[in-house]
């Protein structure tokens, strides 16, 4: 068989419930593999989720959802597999398995073990972030008390490694007490020739676009009362708001108390929001640290919105300091700094040539650094290396680890 003609390697790629609207980046990630081929796996399809068409998915487990429970907790009890979901991965004849989140990681841990497979997890933000209180205290459930005494052993498995989402998320890793070599950086990176700038010329935008659920860290009560601040001198300003979240209410509550001229659109689908980012004149994103620890990773939206020609104004913690340029392609700004996002925003809004300048600057952005070509070629590329270093020394693997990661 010639190297043209050769099949190509197989990952499986893990994530239990298939898939969420906010998790679009896995999909795209598992679509856009080239010398790969990808099987999206998971426990559950979601009956509301994304559209999942043209990918190979393979559902694990139990079709009834009482019996699939009883199950997952006997073997959770037992620190074993599911024998059935063991038997089918192995059908597959992979070459690696790749988890999003490390929480999910933690879960299937077991299975993990028995395939012996070479396995790369991203760490996405919440995984590394929250307090280890948090999950010992019971906040992300029974399953995960001991989550992070579980994830440190799991970090010491030889045939795993780490991809963390940004530099901010490898910090963090690092202090949660994962060893550095055990972690490379893999941003998500977008469809750049999806997100392209809209029609509409920027000196005709008037909309400002928050993105994102409605949860403590997404910070969306500070962009609500600095536009409540800034409306009178905007008037032909308007705030769309796209997401769902326990804290729809009361966000909705301040929007009225303040008498803020914001709609609130829901979770949309990415086509949606592509269509928002053509006719928006600032991305807005401001992030904070919630109570538990949990803090922005990078924020896909925050590239979405620059590779569509879009100023973003954001206090993210990988966002600010890796996603965006400041002053060149939008703003960003400390936590909770509701004077410095009203400045941010009059800015944008009241200057044309600024806007213009930044949105430019911004597309340059994403196409340069974050499309998602470039960063699926150093995705395959860690999929490569350690697809071959795995089951080699701890010293070996080490070695070819740390050479990866530069």
């Amino acid at each position: 068989m010639t190297p043209q003609s050769a099949p190509r390697k197989k990952v499986l790629v893990y994530k239990s419930q298939l898939l969420p609207y906010s998790e679009t980046f896995i999909r795209e990630q598992t679509r856009c593999l080239e010398s790969w081929r990808g099987i999206l796996v998971g426990d559950q399809v979601m009956e509301k989720g994304l559209s999942l068409d043209g990918l190979d998915v393979r559902v694990l487990g139990k079709k009834n959802r009482v019996v699939r429970k009883l199950v997952n907790t006997v073997n959770e009890l037992l620190d074993r597999p599911s024998r059935s979901a063991l038997s089918q991965l192995r059908k597959e004849d992979a070459q690696l398995l790749h988890i999003h989140f490390a929480t999910e990681a933690v879960r299937i841990w077991p299975l993990i073990r028995a395939l012996q497979l070479p396995t790369l997890v991203t760490l996405h933000g919440f995984d590394i972030n929250v307090y280890r209180e948090y999950w010992e205290a019971g906040g992300g459930g029974r399953q995960l008390k001991r989550y992070p005494e579980r994830l440190l052993e799991l970090a010491n498995y030889e045939k795993i490694h780490f991809l963390a989402v940004s530099e901010a998320i490898k910090k963090s890793a690092i202090e949660y007490g994962i060893p550095e070599h055990k972690i490379s950086v893999s941003y998500i990176g977008i469809d750049t020739d999806q997100f392209v700038p809209g029609p509409i010329p920027m000196a005709e935008r008037k909309q400002v676009l928050f993105v994102g659920r409605m949860v403590e860290k997404k910070g969306c009560e500070y962009l609500l009362n600095a536009f409540a601040d800034i409306q009178d001198a905007c008037p032909e300003s308007e705030l769309l708001i796209v997401g769902n979240g326990p804290l729809e209410a009361s966000l909705k509550a301040i929007a009225d108390a303040r008498g803020v001229r914001a709609r609130f659109l829901g979770a949309l689908p990415s086509e949606q929001i592509r269509t928002l980012l053509g006719s928006a004149r600032v991305l807005c994103m401001p992030s904070i640290t919630a109570e538990n620890g949990d803090a922005e990773g990078l924020g896909i939206v925050l590239l979405e919105a620059q590779s569509s020609g879009v100023p973003v104004i954001t206090s993210a913690r990988g966002g600010a300091l890796e996603g965006i340029q400041h002053g060149k392609t939008g703003f960003a700004h400390e936590e909770k700094d509701v004077e410095a996002i009203k400045g941010y925003l009059k800015e944008i809004l009241l200057n044309d040539e600024l806007a213009i300048a930044f949105g430019i600057a911004a597309r340059e952005h994403c196409v340069n650094n974050m499309n998602i070509k470039s960063c699926m070629r150093v995705l395959e590329g860690y999929y490569d290396t350690y697809s071959r270093a795995f089951g080699r020394s701890s010293t070996a693997e080490a070695s070819l680890v740390t050479s990866a990661s530069r």
